[in-house]
This record gives structure tokens, C-alpha cells and sequence, in this order.
């Protein structure tokens, strides 16, 4: 039987480990690399992220690892981007300066307002918007973990969920075969962990 390959991508700025283990709690078998031709071999790819918008770009540039992720996308493979993975995909980023994200979705990340508390830290709900094969399973008004100071603010219809803090920004995005989910689906419990299942089962 045929299985699918899930590559992880490990740009230097990542909690890998943890997003591993969640999906070999689904039974969606993966692996962790910084190796460019390692990953072109991958069905599918995982971007995720902890740290600086502007120093995971220059990561990703100098392992060799940006090419990979547009040929990837180029070649309708899914990719997921989690947390500052999803931020990644988006045209710059205000954190820190302004830098150039991977544009593949046009919009901009922005820091949140000083009349919320920052980071944005904690349990919260995600309000459905659209229905997608990524949601397959997860019920409506979740709760799942947010750590993060910087939101997204698409230019295009991708949002699928919303999450309401101070507004609605957009917590899980799709456009075509990219998805982008803010939180942190390996901290979600039964949500987080059906939505890594979905994307893992995903055709």
C-alpha cells in the first residue's frame, strides 16, 4: 500500500518534535528535515514556527528550504503552515521592521492592538466561515491554544475559521491546496489533533 510522505520542514526556528508526535498520535506517519532534496521527495509539507518573521525568511533562504516550499506549491501539493508558518506564507510582515513573507497569499501580518493584551495567549474559540475537507470532524466553537502577538490580515477569501479577540482575525486559512492555522494544533487536544488528521488523510 502506497503511503504518504509528510515532511517537516526544520528551518532552525521550529518546535518540531511536538508537531511529530501529534500526527503519530493520528497515525499519520512523518519526518523532520533541513535536507532541500529530502523534502522535494515529501506528498506533503509542514511549515511551522516559533520566533521572528523577518529571521525565519533568511532561514528559509540560506538552508535552501524557500525554493522547496514554492515547487512544493507550484506542483499543487499540500503544505500546511502552523502558527508563524502560517504568518509565513503571507506577502510581508510589520513585525520587527517590514520584511517580504513567501507572498503565495496576498495579504499583510500585523501586530495586535494596544487595547488587547499581547501576546495573545491562551484557550479560544474558532468560529467556522467556510466549509472545507480541513474541518471535517472538528466541532464548531472549538477551543484551541493561541500564542502569538501578530495576526493575519488577507487580502483574499481564504479565511475559514475566525476568532474573536478585540475582532475577527482569521485563525485557519485555506487557498487552494495551502493551509494556514494560526494556533497550535499540537497543544489543541481533540481539535487540534483532528485537524492534523485531516490534512494528513487529506487527497
Amino acid at each position: 500500500m502506497y503511503r504518504i510522505m509528510i515532511g517537516i520542514i526544520d528551518y532552525h526556528l521550529n518546535n518540531l518534535r511536538s508537531v511529530q508526535k501529534a500526527f503519530e498520535r493520528v497515525g499519520v506517519s512523518s519526518f523532520i528535515s533541513d535536507n532541500p532534496q529530502e523534502l522535494k521527495s515529501a506528498d506533503k509539507l509542514v511549515l511551522p514556527g516559533v520566533g521572528a518573521f523577518g529571521q525565519a525568511m533568511e532561514n528559509l533562504r540560506v538552508l535552501g528550504l524557500e525554493n522547496v516550499v514554492r515547487e512544493h506549491v507550484a506542483n499543487k501539493k499540500p503544505l500546511l503552515g502552523i502558527c508563524l508558518g502560517m504568518q509565513l506564507l503571507f506577502s510581508k510582515s510589520y513585525e520587527l521592521g517590514e520584511h517580504k513573507g513567501l507572498d503565495l497569499i496576498s495579504g499583510e501580518v500585523k501586530v495586535f492592538p494596544t487595547t488587547v493584551k499581547v501576546p495573545h495567549m491562551g484557550w479560544n474559540q474558532i468560529n467556522r466561515v467556510k466549509e472545507s475537507s480541513l474541518l471535517q470532524g472538528v466541532v464548531e466553537n472549538s477551543f484551541v491554544y493561541f500564542v502569538h502577538s501578530y495576526y493575519v490580515e488577507p487580502k483574499e477569501d481564504v479565511t475559514l475559521t475566525q476568532t474573536e479577540y478585540g475582532f475577527q482575525f482569521s485563525s485557519i486559512v485555506q487557498k487552494e491546496n495551502l493551509f494556514g492555522i494560526q494556533f497550535h494544533p499540537e497543544k489543541s487536544q481533540k481539535a487540534g489533533l483532528q485537524l492534523l488528521k485531516n490534512f494528513g488523510t487529506l487527497n
